[in-house]
This record gives C-alpha cells, structure tokens and sequence, in this order.
C-alpha cells in the first residue's frame, strides 16, 4: 500500500535527509530519519525507511540496508523514490542488470525524473547497451534541450554506435547555438570543437578533419593537440613535405615523444636502414640531452651496428647513474638476437 503523504513539517525534514545524503551527512541524515519514524503515524513510511536503507548503506551497514529499503518498497511500491533508492543499492553491490530493472520501474512512475535518466543512462554506456543509452539520452534532451550535456550525451551515444553522420549533424547543431566570440578563450568550446574533430578522424573525414582545426583554430586553446591533428591529417593526405615540418616542431616541442618519431619517418619516407639512421642522428645532434633519438634506433638496427649503438647507449647512461635505464630498454629483452648482448 501506498505510504501517508508527510504533513509539511515531515515533508521538510525528509527534504533534509535527501540535502544530506547528497552532502555525505550520513549522522545528520540518519536523525532526522529517526525524528519522522518516531512519530507513530509515518513508522512505515516507505520512502523515509527506503533512505534510511541507503543512508546505513553509505556507513557500510549493508545488511540493515537491505532490510529497510525492501520494506520501504514493500510499504510504497508506487514510489519512484522507493524503487530508485533500490536501484542505488543494487549498483553499489555491482548488480547492475538489476540495477537497471529498479530505474526502469522508477520511471514507470515518474518519466520525466531527470536524476534517474542520468543514473540509468550511466549504467546502460557501463553495460555497453549503446541502443538503450541512445535511447535515454534522446529524453535528456527532450527534458533539457538548452543543457550542453544534453546535447553533448546525445552526440556520444551515435559516436559509439559508429553512426558518425549523425553525431556530427548534432555537434555541428549545437556548436552553432554556441554565441562566442572569436577572440575569446572558452575552454568548454575549445573542448567541444576537439571532440567534433575527433569523431571526423575517426569517420576518415580527413580533409574536413585538417579544414576544420584550421577554421577553428583561434578558437582551439590546445596549440600542441591542434599540430598534433594536422600533422597526421597531412601524412593521411599525402602531402609529406608540409607534414614532415610540423613534426619537426613537434619534436622541437618535445624531443622525447615516440609517436613524433614515427610520424616524421612516415613524412620523409625513410624506409632503409641508413636513411632512418640519418633521421635519428640529425635529430641527436640538434637535441644532444635527448633520449629518444639515441634510444629509438635500438628498437630496428641489428647486429654489429645494434652492438655498437647500445654499447654507446649504455656508457652515456652508465657515467649519468641514471636509475630507470632497466625500464627504458626493457622492450628489448623479448628479441632474442638482442637480449644476448654484450658490452663491447
């Protein structure tokens, strides 16, 4: 049976326990409980026994947990409160398919309660039910249409499905609602403009890719993600020689990167032996307090010339007492043709 609505003196110390509960006032929460389930007309209030159950919950009283909030569901079964705090307790047990059956039934009851679409919404993306998180967060934004997260949400549900068309149609909707001014620094945008960068490598959109972070890039407030996207947008494109310049200042930027490295290789085409060498070398000498330069040719070179490059390798670091030299070349111990290494 349903429980007796509250007076409005109970109504406002329930309001308290909920106030508490979000502020990790357990003590505090667990009072007032007790002041409403004193008084013998609401002992068997479902909703205040169902956050009495959570609250103890939160002080690890599992057990009493359990027992209060089932039978503050038994006491209002019409509740969303009731049958929301149950979902809460699932979760925090790693149920979550039941989890999910509890919001569900809440939502019965009251459709429209945002805390429990987002609740249920972040158990559907951590199950991988992509259908169902689309689905939830198409209400969010039906409920909150001028909310960025609403959109934002939205978005990420048709990115993960690969339906990339779609979640670009949305971000691009929504970037244009977005009223800010050229020159001014807004991270939130900045982050947004990234992530509609993100989902356009990833749909192989790559010239609109490179467009895009050149369009926005004033706007853009991480410089070294926006050299980062053109340079691979360039490689995937072709066009070697202006990729090639950026990764040189990227290197420039950040001598100990590997994937700079690699990217560079790819632009100046060094595929033999010598020329990678001639790669690393030039770099070593622009950048002598560098690694990577020294350390990257010993992950291809072989033989008389690996025996050669690690031996100098090793004495630099040897006279330096550097201590993570083990971690540094321990990728190396899986080749067998190298892990028999001796100094010269």
């Amino acid at each position: 049976m349903p429980s007796t609505p509250l007076p409005p003196k109970e109504s406002n110390l329930f309001k308290r326990i909920l106030k508490c509960y979000e502020q990790k006032q357990y003590k505090n929460g667990l009072k007032f409980c007790k002041m409403i389930l004193s008084n013998p007309k609401f002992a068997e209030h479902g909703e205040t026994l169902a956050m009495k159950g959570l609250t103890l919950n939160c002080l690890g009283k599992k057990e009493e947990a359990y027992e209060f909030v089932r039978r503050g569901l038994r006491n209002d079964v019409k509740s969303h409160v009731c049958w929301h705090v149950y979902g809460l307790l699932q979760r925090s047990d790693k149920k979550y398919d039941e989890a999910i059956k509890c919001y569900r039934n809440a939502l019965k009851l009251d459709k429209d309660n945002l805390q429990i679409l987002r609740d249920l919404s972040l158990l559907q993306i951590q199950m991988r039910d992509l259908e169902g998180y689309r689905e939830t967060r198409y209400q969010l934004l039906q409920l909150r249409p001028t909310q960025r997260a609403s959109w934002i949400g939205y978005a990420i549900a048709y990115h993960l499905l690969k339906d990339y068309d779609m979640a670009l149609k949305l971000l691009e909707e929504f970037r244009k609602t977005q009223q800010i001014p050229p020159n001014k620094i807004d991270y939130e945008y900045s982050e947004l403009l990234l992530y509609q960068n993100q989902v356009m490598r990833e749909a192989d959109l790559f010239q609109e890719s490179l467009e895009h972070v050149e369009t926005y890039e004033r706007q853009i407030c991480d410089k070294l993600m926006i050299n980062e996207i053109k340079g691979e947008m360039l490689l995937k494109l072709g066009r070697l020689k202006e990729a090639s310049e950026i990764y040189k200042e990227l290197i420039d930027r950040n001598s100990e990167n590997w994937h700079y490295y690699e990217g560079l290789e790819k632009a100046l085409q060094a595929r033999t032996l010598e020329q990678r060498l001639e790669v690393y070398e030039g770099i070593s000498r622009q950048h002598p307090r560098a690694v990577s330069p020294r350390r990257l040719p010993l992950n291809f070179v072989t033989g008389e010339k690996f025996r050669e490059l690690m031996d100098k390798f090793l004495r630099v670091h040897f006279s330096k007492g550097c201590p993570p030299l083990f971690t540094t070349l321990k990728s190396l111990y899986y080749n067998t043709e190298k892990n028999s290494f001796q100094p010269c």
